[in-house]
């Protein structure tokens, strides 16, 4: 059981909690780290957790074994890096870091302390996308095109720093559209250069906006990439091949197509994908197995990222990476 501290115990820290607190074989958290504690006192007794206001009373503390971030995106790089150099563990919301340059140094603090770094992008343990980058590895043949899209419907309920222009650059896909871009990464590699477009129809609180980008993979794959805040969840990731498409509809539906054949519709049962990726870096740290999304894909996402950002301010100018 690996005893871990959470930093940042709003919305989504309570989530990543939640998650694991006293369902887990794996991790507990038994420490929080909060600027306002008095505020959270509640929360803190809810979930057994001993609340403190600064993150090096955590990082002194040889009982926590892991740091797991749920902190404003811009505190990532330096965070990570105070965490690796305690020896710590370090779990961190998405994006890992607003810039290539930042997700370089965070990553190399971790390998040089030897420290399991996990990511948020827990969309990858949908059992549906599982599925889906498993037949990928052959079974769809050469891939040739990705479409991705990850609208959400939240985007009023999060906090407020989330909507300033420094902690989210590329609009609503800071937040969550860069879980697409990390299956996009997954199934195709790293991305050559980008071309983006960011259209706002009402500025924050409650923005209304939406984000399309085109992209070419180092590997010769094209792909699009849409999101739109605020509208209904919708979640779709889509690959084409030679030998067939599969397409990804949500959490547990999967559509797969081949030639001279009716398109076969796959169910997965459901699954706690946050819980699922907490547990995949518990028993990373634990040594049993590697956690199951590379650096090199943490830094490849983090580099297109920004790539996007950028060109969704330059008036949809592509830019190389």
């Amino acid at each position: 059981m690996i005893d871990a501290a959470i930093v940042g115990l709003g919305r989504w820290g309570k989530t990543l909690v939640a998650a694991v607190q006293g369902k887990s074989d794996g991790l507990r958290f038994t420490r929080a780290v909060s600027r306002n504690p008095d505020k959270l006192r509640d929360d803190a007794a809810r979930y057994r957790l001993d609340l403190v206001s600064e993150l090096d009373a955590v990082l002194r503390d040889p009982s926590i074994g892991a740091v797991v971030l749920a902190t404003p995106h811009s505190l990532h790089c330096e965070q990570i890096i105070a965490a690796a150099r305690a020896g710590k563990a370090v779990f961190c919301e998405k994006p890992l870091t607003l810039t290539k340059a930042d997700a370089e140094r965070a990553i190399n603090a971790c390998r040089e302390a030897g420290v399991v770094l996990g990511i948020g992008t827990d969309k990858r343990f949908f059992p549906a996308v599982g599925e889906l980058l498993r037949l990928a590895k052959g079974e769809l043949g050469q891939i040739l095109h990705l479409e991705a899209h990850f609208s959400n419907e939240v985007a009023g309920t999060f906090a407020e720093w989330r909507y300033s222009s420094e902690e989210s650059p590329a609009g609503g896909m800071t937040g969550t559209g860069v879980h697409m871009l990390d299956a996009l990464v997954a199934l195709a590699g790293p991305v050559r250069r980008v071309q983006s477009l960011l259209l706002s129809h009402k500025p924050p609180p409650d923005p209304l906006d939406s984000l399309s980008t085109l992209l070419e993979f180092a590997s010769g794959v094209s792909g699009t990439l849409a999101m739109v805040r605020s509208s209904p969840a919708y979640f779709r990731l889509h690959a084409f091949a030679r030998k067939a498409s599969a397409e990804v509809l949500g959490r547990t539906e999967l559509v797969l197509r081949r030639g001279g054949a009716e398109p076969q519709h796959v169910n997965f049962p459901p699954v706690d994908s946050v819980r699922a990726n907490l547990e995949a870096f518990a028993a990373a740290v634990a040594g049993g197995v590697p956690y199951p999304i590379p650096m090199s894909d943490m830094l490849d996402t983090v580099a297109v990222f920004e790539a996007i950002a950028e060109a969704a301010k330059s008036d949809g100018q592509v830019k190389e990476l």
